[in-house]
């Protein structure tokens, strides 16, 4: 999503009457990627070097350490990370009047803030002070929000929690998944960020950006991978805006327990589910042993308060394949139940 936010200020530097240039691009270092893990660029830089921008401008520090003087927010503290000494001293060299952040994913320290004269301005994924943090997209959709938004704010030391710039606010479907959700907001923060350059460059923007309001801020934190389990004793509506969420990573993941016709035991497996509906209560009533049941070829799954989740099939991007769903409801007749989720996270 960084690439795209390059892509328009490269368009917007690029235009006759445009009121700035790139100078440096700052991005991760070269990391494994694929199942190969072949080190490969971050896709900005591959963005930035496709664009034919010199690759000794592109910049890509390492981490080398914390800064110890550590802040507490909101109960938890956070740390900025330390660069290396010869970056600050490169970028220092080029005298950027504004630096622009966009999913950098580390806290900024006040030896990097410093150096531009006109600030850092972050585009962040949520109408802050909401979702502060690592994962503000996904844990906006886990609550199961209607709507959400981006944010166009200066960088201080707080996680966050920068004077705001402007806003811009959109509605949140009910089937929309992380990733879709992230490329939204940020391609509508891309033009709000460009729409706003030219009172960022003259100073006014500093002038008329509001103070956020901290008593109503709230955090979303980065996500473990052991989320990804589904515990089927939550209500499905918990259920479906989980797998909305955590669609890309980690996923979500459930444990079924299935009867062998022919020996009566059970089998447990392992479901990867990709694509889920809230299901009518109808499907399961009468289903007093918890049992997987199947409604117009999906698997309907019955969940805490009475309530049902619909786990899509037919292809790659819906919920598991037809093959597997009806082996799944006749390999146990119809008698699998996720009883192997019980006590799940």
């Amino acid at each position: 999503v960084s690439a795209s936010v390059l892509e328009a200020l490269f368009n917007a530097s690029s235009a006759p009457d445009s009121l700035f240039e790139v100078a440096a691009i700052v991005t991760q270092p070269p990391s494994g990627r694929n199942r190969g893990k072949k080190v490969m660029a971050s896709p900005v830089a591959q963005h930035a070097l496709d664009r034919g921008f010199p690759s000794d401008l592109i910049f890509t520090p390492e981490r080398v350490g914390e800064d110890s003087d550590c802040a507490v927010q909101m109960r938890t503290i956070l740390c900025a990370m330390v660069f290396e000494e010869t970056f600050l001293s490169n970028l220092r060299a080029l005298q950027p009047e504004l630096c622009i952040t966009a999913a950098y994913g580390n806290i900024l320290p006040n030896k990097f803030l410093k150096i531009p004269p006109l600030g850092t301005v972050n585009l962040h994924p949520s109408l802050l002070p909401l979702y502060r943090g690592a994962a503000p997209v996904q844990r906006a959709l886990q609550d199961g929000v209607k709507e959400t938004g981006v944010s166009l704010a200066f960088t201080v030391r707080a996680l966050d929690a920068g004077p705001i710039i402007a806003s811009e606010r959109m509605e949140v479907d009910d089937q929309i998944k992380a990733p879709d959700l992230l490329d939204l907001l940020f391609s509508r923060g891309s033009k709000l960020l460009i729409h706003e350059l030219s009172s960022i460059l003259d100073g006014s923007a500093r002038l008329k950006a509001q103070p956020q309001e901290d008593s109503q801020a709230t955090l979303a934190p980065k996500i473990d991978s052991e989320e990804a389990w589904l515990s089927f004793d939550q209500e499905a509506r918990v259920l479906h805006n989980k797998v909305r969420a955590f669609a890309g990573w980690p996923g979500t993941r459930a444990r079924v327990a299935i009867v062998d016709n022919k020996s009566g035991q059970n089998k447990i497996l392992e479901i990867k589910i990709i694509t889920t509906r809230v299901s009518s209560c109808d499907h399961i009533l009468g289903n007093e042993g918890g049992n997987v049941t199947m409604h117009k070829g999906a698997l309907v799954f019955p969940c805490g308060s009475c309530t049902a989740l619909e786990v899509g099939t037919g292809g790659s991007d819906s919920g598991i394949s037809d093959g597997y769903a009806s082996f799944l409801y006749k390999e146990s007749n119809g008698k699998a139940s996720d009883e192997a989720n019980k006590g799940s996270a």
